[in-house]
């Protein structure tokens, strides 16, 4: 399938137009900053964008007020008695140094143990915690992949985790092959499902369109409502700034 993107401005608003070979307009509104996307039939002119996009010009104002209004981290300074998160829950921060092997350990139901040598700089210890969330996801994700993919019965070629900007996952549909977002190892289990799910769905439909909806619905019945948890969450610092 063909498609060809632009961007085009409406009221001030920027917004992003996918114009490919389907037969509705599509407008959504998207995380983290009210990124406002647009996919169009071929046909459709720029003109007819711009009177679709003027129609929901008042939700798309609220939706976007609320992203701009939505929890963000603060900035992270990896010091003891900072608020983490992992798998939904929040975690204490306890610095240890003085020690030969570093490493990040929980070490009961909300401390979160990161070991490293002194003098240990401040991005270096964020690094060291971002490595320790991506072996995490690397343990969960796999089970959850075979489940869903037999289940909607389609085959995936590889899964890779990257830190993401604006999307909580993607999916090459040519290659087969779905990322995760890195953030999703501070949210909970059911969140990184839906992500999963969603991706693995884009390999028997790729737009957004009624089918689309219909296996979801069928495949997963709560991801709306893990959809808003997951958008409604308390976003990154530095992930999430664009």
């Amino acid at each position: 399938m063909s498609t060809k993107s632009r961007k085009l401005t409406v009221s001030g608003i920027e917004v992003d137009v996918i114009q490919k070979d389907i037969k509705n307009l599509h407008l959504g509104v998207y995380p983290p900053l009210g990124r406002v996307r647009v996919a169009a039939p071929e046909v459709l002119s720029d003109d007819a964008v711009r009177l679709a996009v003027i129609d929901k010009l008042a939700w798309i104002k609220r939706q976007k007020a609320q992203f701009e209004a939505q929890a963000r981290e603060s900035k992270r300074e990896m010091l003891s008695g900072e608020s983490h998160y992992y798998l939904g829950q929040r975690y204490l921060l306890n610095v240890v140094e003085n020690v030969s092997q570093q490493d990040v350990t929980i070490r009961n139901k909300n401390m979160l143990e990161l070991k490293v040598r002194p003098n240990t700089e401040t991005e270096k210890r964020l690094e060291l915690l971002q490595d320790w969330y991506r072996e995490q996801l690397k343990l969960l994700v796999p089970p959850l992949i075979e489940k869903w993919r037999s289940k909607l019965n389609v085959q995936i070629n590889d899964w890779c985790i990257k830190k993401m900007k604006t999307k909580w996952g993607s999916c090459n549909t040519t290659d087969r092959r779905i990322w995760i977002n890195l953030e999703l190892a501070k949210k909970p289990i059911h969140c990184i499902e839906y992500v999963i799910v969603h991706e693995l769905v884009h390999l028997l439909v790729s737009s957004h369109n009624d089918r689309f909806i219909s296996v979801m619905d069928s495949t997963l019945p709560k991801w709306r409502t893990y959809r808003e948890e997951l958008n409604q969450s308390l976003l990154g610092h530095e992930e999430w700034q664009l």
